[in-house]
């Protein structure tokens, strides 16, 4: 019998860990009754009582676990870190606030039935804010345009692993994982399965501006060179301009020496204005740098502190399946 293993990261979703469970186990037992399967929740040090009702669970059946980080360490790390302990012949992972349909697992299997050894949700529509929506697919089709690699739009990361595809996350080693770049950089054929995003189930999204802006900035620096190139590209044609405009404005002076005043408004606007760039390209390239330092640091994905429900039987299980690769 083949085993199923779903994971679902979460952080502050009480309101959502019991429900997501529910329909999740409901699924699997009536659907897709033929596989063994596991509902494993990670959870990134959570502080609204996630945890308690995790726990509960686990205890209410033995084929739900979960694993407790020591705390909280990213939307990317703690997901891509729980694909890697599963034990399943696949997983699937979906979030815990119900935007990803949990009506999509029997279609994720049926293809993987098929051969795929990827097979992924594509986002069509949303029912959430447009503006947002809109603003995704912006920054979508800009970092596709970027990327030497062919970036996926509109993947959340939601979608079916083969173990195959997993054994080849584990000899990455990666300690800053971009799961949506890996898979169109790395991953096997994969299917893609279009869905419209449901409204969030309840409580407030964890995804602010700062998140936003660090799922975009780890895709840049991860997969693009162009931004680098062009402060190169930018920083000559700027140099080139200024010594043109400064032997314009040094003949028109020798001309018109005793009528033509240079002033200082236009040193001035020229100024700031290759100041702002150079500061701008600096920060960029800090970008760079700093993702460059948390590879180099080689620090773990995630530390643990608890594991529920997961025993000797299934770790061996586990490290044999990676012997095998």
């Amino acid at each position: 019998m083949k085993k199923i293993s779903v994971l679902i990261p979460c952080y502050n979703e009480v309101e959502n860990a019991g429900p997501i469970s529910k329909a999740v186990t409901d699924i699997l037992e009536k659907e897709l009754p033929q596989y063994d399967y596991e509902l494993v929740f990670i959870d990134n040090d959570s502080t609204d009582g996630t945890r308690d009702v995790i726990r509960g669970l686990c205890k209410e059946n033995p084929r739900i676990k979960a694993i407790f980080n020591a705390r909280n360490f990213g939307q990317f790390n703690s997901p891509y870190y729980g694909m890697l302990q599963v034990t399943g012949d696949c997983v699937i992972e979906m979030v815990a606030d119900f935007q990803d349909p949990v009506e999509m697992i029997p279609k994720y299997v049926h293809e993987w039935e098929k051969g795929y050894k990827i097979v992924i949700g594509i986002k069509t529509s949303s029912k959430e804010n447009k503006f947002m929506y809109w603003l995704r697919t912006c920054y979508y089709k800009t970092i596709k345009k970027m990327s030497d690699v062919e970036q996926i739009e509109h993947f959340t990361g939601s979608g079916l692993y083969d173990r195959e595809f997993i054994e080849i996350l584990r000899k990455l080693d990666d300690p800053t994982p971009f799961l949506r770049g890996i898979v169109a950089e790395l991953g096997y054929k994969r299917k893609e399965i279009p869905y419209e995003q449901p409204k969030r189930r309840a409580g407030k999204t964890h995804n602010n501006f700062y998140r936003l802006y660090d799922a975009a900035m780890l895709s840049v620096t991860s997969y693009t060179k162009e931004g680098l190139r062009l402060a190169t590209i930018f920083g000559g044609v700027c140099a080139a301009g200024s010594m043109i405009i400064a032997l314009i404005y040094l003949v028109m002076k020798l001309i018109w020496w005793d009528r033509f005043p240079a002033g200082m408004a236009p040193m001035l606007i020229g100024m700031l204005f290759l100041g702002s760039v150079q500061l701008f390209f600096i920060g960029f390239l800090g970008e760079y740098i700093m993702s460059i330092n948390q590879r180099v640091m080689k620090r773990p994905l995630v530390i643990e502190e608890e594991r529920l429900n997961f025993d000797q039987k299934d770790e061996n299980a586990k490290d044999g399946k990676a012997n095998e690769v």
